[in-house]
C-alpha cells in the first residue's frame, strides 16, 4: 500500500508556487474585464498506460505533458477544434474528437511518429459526444429521436412546425426551451469499421451517464423509469448487453437520485454517486453488485459532498474527490474495509482527475490563487507538470484571498472567502461587495477567481460567504435551507458582512450586493429586506416564484418541496422578494439572458418595473439569445464592465 501524501508537503508546494505568483509586483498591471481572454483553463487530464504522460485540452486543443518533458506540447492544430482525449490500450494512439472534417467525428493520432491523425468514423450526424468502447471497435451514443430526424424535402422558407407538448415536464434551458416527444435520449452503438449505428435503447424514457463494461460486452447507465418520471428526481441504475434488443436490467431500486455509474475493473461491481433526494442531500459513493443485490454507500461517515470518482487499475481502491469547507479534496476509499485514506488536502481546489497505473494520479487542480494547472501525484510526490498561466500571473497583480469564519444570528459558524484590492493596507476601511454564490447548492471555493480579482483590482474588498445550502460543510448545513430560501441563508450572508466591517475591512456606508443565479435571487432577497446596501446587480435572480411555476425549468422542485402554488400559496409568497419590491431604496441594476429558461428574465423585468414605478434607480439589461449559461464572451466582458460601472457610480463618487 502506498503511504499517503503528508498534509505539510502539499501545502509546502502550493504556498512556493504562490509566493511565486505573488512576488515582485511592483511592475505589473491591474487586470481589466477583457484580460479574462488571456487565462487559460486545462480540461480533463488522462494519463498514458505506462502512467509518464498526460494528454489533456485547452481551447480547442490537444497537448501532452510528460515526465521526462514536462513542457506541454500540442499535439493538433489550430485550424480545427479538438477535445476529449483518450489513450490507446497500448499507448501508442491518441484518439480525441475534432470538427477538422467538418463534423464532429472521431481521430486517431500517432504518437510514436506524430504524423498526421487518421479519421477513424463518418458518422452521419457528427458525434456531439463520444465514448469509446475498451477494445477500441465501437463508440457509444446518446441521441434523441430529434437528432436522427432529417427532412430533406423542407422547404427553406417553411416556418417552423409547432410545438406539441405532452410532457409535465416540457422545458429545458437549450435551444428553443421545450422539450417534445422526441427529445428523450437513448443508447446507440456507432461500429467504427463497418460504419454503422445500432440503437440500443428506446421508448419514452431518458437514459445518460452510460459506459462501457470492462470487456465492452455491456453497458451501465442512469435512467427514471418511474411511471410519472417528471414527478421525482430518482433515478435508478440499469445494464444492458452491447446488442440490439437486449434485454435491460435493473440493479438499484430505491427512492434517491444516482448518476455517474462505473465499472470496477474485474467488472463484477458498479459505483455511482448517489444523491438521496436529488436536491439538498449529500452525494455519497455508493456499490452495487454487477449481476444484482444490495447496494450499499461507503462514504456516509466522512459526510462530504463527493463531486467524483475512479476505479484504481487493480481494483482495490475507488479515488474520489470531494467539497469540504471551500476546498475540494481527493482520497481513496479501501474496498476491502471502507478505510478512507485523504491523499490532496488542504487551500486546494481538485477540479478533476484521473487514475493511471501504479496509483499514479493526474490532477486538474488549482492552489490558492491559481487558475488551475496539471499536477501528477506520483509515489507520494506531488509535481508541477503544467505553468500555462505563467505568462498571465507575470503581467497581472493578483490580490490576496483570505478564508475567515464567524457567527451568524443563531450562533452558526459559517466561513468566507475575502479578496483584498492589491495594495491593501489594513485598518484602512473600503468599500465593500458581497458576492453570493449560485446553486444554493454548492460553495466558493480556492483558486483564482477572475470576477473577485477584477472587482478588486478595481478598489473593492469582495465578500464571498459559503452560508448555509452550501456543499462542503455536511449534510445538515446543506438542507438548513429547505423551504427557507433567503430566510437562513440571509442572516448567513448579512453575518459575513458585518463580520468584514466588525474587523474594520469594510466601510458601512459604502457596501454593495451582487449575484448570480440563487446568488442573483439572493441579492433580490437582500435588497427587500435591508437598505444597508448602496447598489446592488441582480444576475438572473428569481423574484416572483409562484410566476414561474410552468414557465421556468424546476417544475419538479417546486412541486417536491413547496407543492403547487394554490395550494401552498403561502409559502411561495414568503420566498418571493417580489411581493416585498416596495420597500426598496437600493439603486439595482438587472440583467439576464433573452431566452434564459432556467431563471426567465420574466424575473428581472417585474423587479425592473417595481423599482421603476416607484422612482428608484434601476436599469434592466437583456443579452439576446442567451440562455443561463454559455455566454458569449462578449457578453460576459459587458457584464463585469455593467456591474462594476453600476457600482462606482453609487460608492465611489
Amino acid at each position: 500500500m502506498k503511504s499517503p501524501i503528508p498534509h505539510l508537503v502539499i501545502v509546502a508546494l502550493l504556498t512556493s508556487t504562490c509566493a511565486t505568483v505573488l512576488a515582485d509586483n511592483s511592475e505589473k498591471s491591474l487586470v481589466d474585464a477583457a484580460d479574462s481572454e488571456k487565462l487559460r483553463y486545462v480540461g480533463m487530464p488522462q494519463l498514458s498506460p505506462d502512467g509518464r504522460q498526460v494528454a489533456f485540452d485547452e481551447d480547442g486543443t490537444i497537448f501532452i505533458s510528460s515526465l521526462d518533458s514536462p513542457a506541454p506540447r500540442p499535439v493538433t492544430g489550430e485550424s480545427s477544434s479538438a477535445s476529449n482525449p483518450r489513450w490507446s490500450m497500448d499507448g501508442k494512439h491518441l484518439y480525441f474528437l475534432s470538427d477538422r472534417s467538418e463534423q464532429n467525428q472521431l481521430w486517431r493520432l500517432s504518437i510514436e511518429r506524430f504524423g498526421e491523425a487518421e479519421q477513424m468514423s463518418d458518422a452521419e450526424y457528427g458525434l456531439g459526444s463520444a465514448t469509446l468502447s475498451p477494445d477500441e471497435t465501437r463508440v457509444l451514443l446518446e441521441l434523441t429521436d430529434d437528432d436522427l430526424l432529417h427532412d430533406e424535402n423542407a422547404e427553406d422558407d417553411a416556418p417552423p412546425p409547432p410545438f406539441v407538448l405532452s410532457r409535465q415536464q416540457f422545458k429545458r434551458d437549450a435551444g428553443a426551451g421545450y422539450l417534445t416527444a422526441g427529445q428523450s435520449s437513448h443508447l446507440h452503438i456507432y461500429d467504427l469499421a463497418a460504419d454503422e449505428r445500432t440503437q440500443i435503447t428506446s421508448g419514452i424514457h431518458d437514459e445518460s451517464d452510460a459506459s462501457w463494461s470492462p470487456d465492452s460486452n455491456s453497458i451501465v447507465f442512469v435512467s427514471n423509469r418511474e411511471t410519472n418520471f417528471d414527478a421525482t428526481y430518482r433515478t435508478d441504475i440499469f445494464t444492458v448487453a452491447a446488442t440490439k434488443d437486449a434485454e435491460i436490467k435493473r440493479l438499484t431500486n430505491d427512492d434517491a437520485s444516482k448518476h455517474s455509474p462505473a465499472w470496477s475493473p474485474d467488472g463484477k461491481h458498479i459505483a455511482y454517486i448517489s444523491g438521496g433526494d436529488g436536491v439538498y442531500s449529500v452525494q455519497q459513493l455508493a456499490l452495487v453488485p454487477a449481476d444484482g443485490g444490495d447496494s450499499r454507500i461507503l462514504t456516509a461517515e466522512l459526510d462530504r459532498w463527493v463531486s467524483a470518482f475512479e476505479f484504481s487499475a487493480d481494483g482495490r481502491y475507488i479515488y474520489f474527490s470531494f467539497d469540504t469547507a471551500g476546498a475540494v479534496h481527493l482520497a481513496r476509499l479501501r474496498l476491502r474495509d471502507g478505510h478512507i485514506e485523504k491523499l490532496v488536502e488542504g487551500e486546494v481546489t481538485v477540479n478533476a482527475f484521473d487514475v493511471g497505473p501504479d496509483d499514479t494520479v493526474a490532477i486538474n487542480m488549482n492552489g490558492p490563487v491559481d487558475a488551475g494547472e496539471i499536477r501528477l501525484l506520483r509515489r507520494g510526490r506531488l509535481i508541477d507538470l503544467t505553468d500555462l498561466n505563467r505568462a498571465y500571473f507575470d503581467e497581472f497583480l493578483v490580490a490576496d484571498k483570505r478564508k475567515v469564519s464567524f457567527e451568524s444570528k443563531d450562533g452558526t459558524v459559517v466561513e468566507a472567502f475575502i479578496t483584498f484590492p492589491p495594495g491593501y493596507l489594513p485598518g484602512k476601511r473600503y468599500p465593500a461587495i458581497l458576492n453570493v454564490h449560485g446553486g444554493p447548492v454548492g460553495q466558493f471555493s480556492w483558486g483564482y477567481s477572475f470576477r473577485a480579482q477584477y472587482l478588486a483590482a478595481n478598489g473593492y474588498v469582495v465578500i464571498e460567504p459559503n452560508p448555509r445550502g452550501s456543499t462542503g460543510f455536511g449534510e445538515e448545513y446543506v438542507r438548513a435551507i429547505y423551504r427557507t430560501w433567503g430566510i437562513t441563508d440571509y442572516d448567513d450572508v448579512i453575518a459575513a458582512v458585518d463580520y468584514a466591517i466588525a474587523e474594520g475591512i469594510a466601510d458601512p456606508a459604502r457596501l454593495a450586493v451582487t449575484g448570480y443565479s440563487y446568488g442573483g435571487y439572493m441579492t433580490n432577497v437582500v435588497i427587500t429586506n435591508t437598505d444597508r446596501f448602496k447598489a446592488a446587480a441582480s444576475g438572473a435572480g428569481h423574484s416572483l416564484i409562484e410566476a414561474n411555476f410552468g414557465h421556468d425549468i424546476y417544475q419538479q422542485w417546486y412541486t417536491w418541496e413547496l407543492g403547487v402554488p394554490w395550494e401552498n400559496r403561502e409559502k411561495y409568497d414568503v420566498l418571493s422578494p417580489f411581493l416585498r419590491a416596495g420597500k426598496v431604496t437600493t439603486p439595482t441594476i438587472f440583467l439576464g439572458g433573452r431566452v434564459d429558461w432556467n431563471v426567465p428574465i420574466l424575473n428581472a423585468e417585474l423587479m425592473y418595473q417595481a423599482l421603476s414605478v416607484r422612482g428608484i434607480d434601476t436599469e434592466l439589461v437583456v443579452y439576446p439569445d442567451t440562455h443561463h449559461g454559455g455566454w458569449a464572451t462578449e457578453y460576459e466582458q459587458d457584464y463585469l464592465q455593467r456591474i462594476l460601472a453600476w457600482f462606482d457610480r453609487y460608492l465611489m463618487e
